[in-house]
């Protein structure tokens, strides 16, 4: 099953073979192994490429929540006197919103918790690998594959500093293509939202003529403050510095966006 799931990622049996330290036939003769066992085939080749059937898209699933049980049992065993939790957040909810809930859980008698703050690709694969319960995100996930619960929607905003050279009257999106756009790298939640917002309008982020990717949302803030663009964020992250007169929202006319914050685990 290891096998499987390894081939499941990397779609090539010689990697494969190669991660597992096995011969290739080796690998092709646990696939066929799995094959028998539950009477289907789960791949197949379009010409030289290796695709998954839709039972071996199945069996992966199941197979991801079979191996995240597992891990978590052995967990339990070990230390069956502590609630240990391990839990993934994205940029925007680890640093604002989720704080006072981690604080409440660690002042609890034998708890532990190993919390992990990082983009939602990264975070969506841990909880593949079994390396996290559960994750609170707010990027976009393939819904046929998680369970999740609704934390909240949250307006999702443009800011520039105080002193920026922008008119305080609505504006519309194309006003700002001539303006620098600070923004976070690839695989972060809130460059998604931003991208996707943009395609529903018929544009790209190709059509600001200057961007600037950072990777810190500290930074971001820092940098938009002292007059060096402007960014999309979501108002949760910048409400003190919207109260403090630090940063301004910028009114659009056509562009109001919300986003879901989504607490989601491995299906079953």
């Amino acid at each position: 099953m290891e096998t499987f799931l390894i081939l499941c990622e990397e779609m090539n049996y010689r990697k494969t073979a190669q991660i597992l330290h096995l011969s290739q036939p080796a690998v092709t003769h646990h696939i066929q192994f799995l094959e028998h066992e539950y009477g289907c085939s789960l791949f197949t080749y379009a010409g030289r490429q290796l695709i998954q059937t839709p039972q071996g898209r199945a069996l992966e699933e199941y197979a991801r929540s079979v191996k995240h049980n597992d891990l978590e049992v052995r967990r339990k065993l070990s230390n069956p006197h502590v609630l240990e939790l391990k839990v993934g957040a994205t940029k925007t909810i680890g640093d604002y919103v989720i704080n006072h809930r981690v604080n409440r859980f660690l002042t609890s008698q034998d708890h532990a918790l190993t919390f992990i703050v990082d983009n939602t690709e990264h975070l969506l694969q841990m909880l593949d690998d079994g390396q996290l319960d559960f994750a609170v995100v707010e990027g976009y996930f393939h819904k046929s594959e998680y369970d999740s619960i609704l934390w909240s929607h949250e307006p999702y905003i443009c800011v520039r500093g105080a002193d920026y050279p922008l008119p305080d009257q609505p504006l519309h999106m194309a006003d700002l293509f001539s303006h620098t756009l600070i923004l976070r790298n690839d695989g972060s939640g809130t460059r998604d939202v931003l991208v996707r917002a943009l395609e529903g309008m018929n544009l790209h982020l190709s059509d600001f003529e200057h961007l600037l990717e950072v990777s810190d949302l500290y930074v971001i803030k820092e940098l938009v403050g002292l007059g060096c663009g402007i960014t999309f964020l979501y108002r949760k992250a910048v409400e003190r510095e919207l109260a403090e007169g630090r940063l301004v929202q910028v009114p659009l006319e056509d562009f109001q966006v919300s986003h879901e914050f989504t607490f989601l685990w491995r299906k079953h």
